[in-house]
């Protein structure tokens, strides 16, 4: 970028209210580069940013928009069937209840000047072409979607806890969003001025004693178990919590038939420059594709904590809205942190192998506090010590020295594995638990039951989950695609390849400084040089002040004792140039006897 381009960088637009956007890049697109760039400037710029990754369908988009409570969507499209893709983009959102979501898109030279009018009559708010990027930049394109985004949701005064028991579940989940963004925008401990004055603060706290005085009302009349348990999912910050998140999600669904509803609720840090965030949990999740799931992506918006302040009041309407489980995942924590411990009902805590020295393990305050451990990406080096370890010191933190270490609830997972029993495990320790806290669920089968031996069946009469216990903790099966001793092969290709062309290198470079070919002696040499100038590709050598042909590139040992030079001057690879070999070799240069045209023999 030159100054020309510097100085015409346009200022970074800030919203005045907190701006949700979703982007992903389009279904069959091969890469998400572009987006990526995008969401990254939209994050400087100061807005939460919810990003789906690549390859990422109509419903799968317009679904977290409307979940998410998002001013706009943001994609990126070169597959090429952008006008269908788009259109059907806008007439779901219509008829979901989200005509009020703006869509941004570009697809550089994709989509044509007449498709850009078509779009936008139909309803696109902005379709960037390679026009607009070389006239506004990429900050100025940024700019004109955070201005057109920069909308108060927080201040629709229509909704109330009355529409989280509409029997329209769109409604419920439009209204449930919102819900949350209010309570958002609007936390109890709140120390700057609210944005919207009073009345936006007004209409929260109606909304938390609405929602304190519904779960009351609820406890009453059903009891206290009627209340949907909370899992709280802490951990490292790359332990792999989504992930694993993810596969406990797909196991609720599997071995409970999809009866299940769900409330998954995703933390992650806002940037303390620019007040943005990247909120990419949804990236992971891959099983929360089905009308019984809702998930909130949430950010922090202040440092030094790993939840949100308004965490309690989503987790409250979360229980008001129906669900019979809500699965809150933090952002990644530090050995001191345990916020989360206070709001759930029960604790998982990720980690990996990697955490260091035993005695590290003292410091983790989790260790205290978390129900259940878990040690994920177990293929990796020194898992099983990890392991050992982790429920030496669970057990020693806990006094438990009556019991095994082995009986600890520390388990091994891979859940980047397919089907992995160590994630199975952790799950039925889990549904166990929560079923404890009043979570209703089928019973698994039990293989000591006859007609319940096999995955699936049932005694007639009695509902059954479809995962058949497992007797493990850990993962079993390492037969991974990828060995962990091979978990470098490709590193390990590139750094032999280019081993080798360092060695190339530096042998070649000894061979050229080691020129010597001919042991003639001085008074012989003088007179080959009277006879024959050197030319420009002749160089001198030392010890012995002999000029050879700069080209050779032989050592001194493959010429020693030659005395019978030959001296031609017609050859393929150097037409113009004279040179000497040996007369008994064939030319070093292309390794085929020349056809001599001056047949000159000097015996030195």
């Amino acid at each position: 970028m030159n100054d020309v381009a510097i100085a015409q960088t346009p200022p970074i637009t800030r919203p005045t209210h907190k701006v949700r956007i979703v982007s992903a890049a389009s279904l069959f697109d091969g890469h998400d580069a572009s987006i990526n760039i995008m969401r990254r400037i939209l994050q400087a710029s100061g807005c939460e940013v919810i990003h789906l990754g690549h390859n990422r369908s109509v419903e799968e988009i317009v679904t977290a928009a409307l979940q998410e409570d998002a001013q706009g969507i943001a994609v990126s499209s070169y597959q090429g069937g952008h006008v269908e893709f788009f259109k059907y983009m806008l007439d779901l959102l219509r008829e979901r209840g989200g005509a009020d979501i703006k869509v941004f898109a570009g697809g550089g030279g994709v989509i044509i000047e007449s498709e850009i009018e078509e779009l936008h009559r139909y309803g696109v708010a902005r379709i960037f072409s390679p026009e607009d990027g070389a006239r506004l930049g990429l900050q100025g394109m940024i700019n004109e979607v955070v201005a057109a985004c920069d909308v108060d949701l927080a201040a629709d005064d229509r909704i109330s806890i009355d529409s989280l028991r509409n029997p329209d579940r769109e409604e419920r989940t439009r209204a449930l969003a919102r819900i949350i963004t209010v309570l958002e925008s609007a936390p109890t401990n709140i120390k700057a001025p609210l944005p919207a004055g009073e009345g936006l603060g007004a209409r929260a706290e109606a909304l938390r004693s609405a929602l304190t005085l519904a779960l009351s009302q609820r406890e009453r009349e059903r009891g206290a178990r009627s209340i949907p348990p909370v899992l709280g999912i802490t951990g490292t910050g790359g332990a792999g919590k989504s992930s694993l998140t993810d596969e406990l999600i797909r196991r609720f669904r599997l071995d409970q038939s999809d009866q299940l509803k769900l409330a998954i609720i995703s933390i992650d840090p806002s940037r303390r420059k620019s007040g943005g965030a990247l909120l990419g949990d949804r990236i992971r999740m891959n099983a929360i594709q089905h009308p019984n799931i809702y998930m909130r992506s949430m950010a922090t918006r202040e440092a030094g904590t790993e939840i949100s302040k308004a965490l309690p009041d989503a987790i409250a309407a979360c229980k008001v809205a129906g669900f019979d489980l809500i699965v809150v995942e933090t952002s990644g924590i530090g050995q001191g942190d345990a916020a989360i411990v206070p709001l759930a009902d029960c604790t998982l805590y990720v980690m990996t192998p990697e955490f260091g020295a035993a005695s590290q393990l003292e410091k983790i305050d989790m260790l205290d506090f978390a129900d259940f451990v878990a040690i994920n990406k177990f293929d990796r080096r020194g898992a099983q010590d990890a392991l050992r370890d982790v429920r030496k010191q669970y057990q020693r933190n806990r006094e438990l020295f009556k019991e095994a270490p082995d009986d600890m609830p520390v388990y091994g997972t891979i859940a980047a594995r397919f089907n992995d029993d160590g994630v199975t495990a952790l799950y039925q320790a889990l549904a166990e638990r929560l079923t404890q806290e009043g979570l209703k669920l089928v019973p698994a089968p039990d293989s000591s039951i006859p007609g319940q031996a096999a995955a699936g069946t049932q005694v007639v009469g009695t509902p059954s989950a479809k995962l058949p216990r497992v007797d493990t903790k850990f993962s079993t099966g390492q037969n991974v695609v990828v060995p962990p001793p091979r978990i470098r092969y490709l590193a390990e290709i590139a750094e032999t390849v280019r081993g080798y062309h360092q060695w190339s290198r530096e042998q070649a470079k000894l061979a050229r400084e080691r020129r010597l070919i001919c042991p003639s002696p001085r008074p012989r040499t003088q007179a080959l040089r009277g006879r024959l100038r050197p030319g420009p590709n002749w160089v001198r050598t030392t010890p012995r002040l002999n000029w050879i042909p700069a080209f050779a590139g032989m050592t001194i040992a493959a010429f020693a004792g030659v005395t019978t030079w030959r001296r031609y001057s017609t050859h393929s690879s150097l037409p113009a140039t004279p040179h000497w070999i040996p007369a008994a070799k064939n030319c070093w240069t292309c390794g085929r006897r020349p056809r001599l045209r001056t047949r000159v023999t000097s015996t030195w």
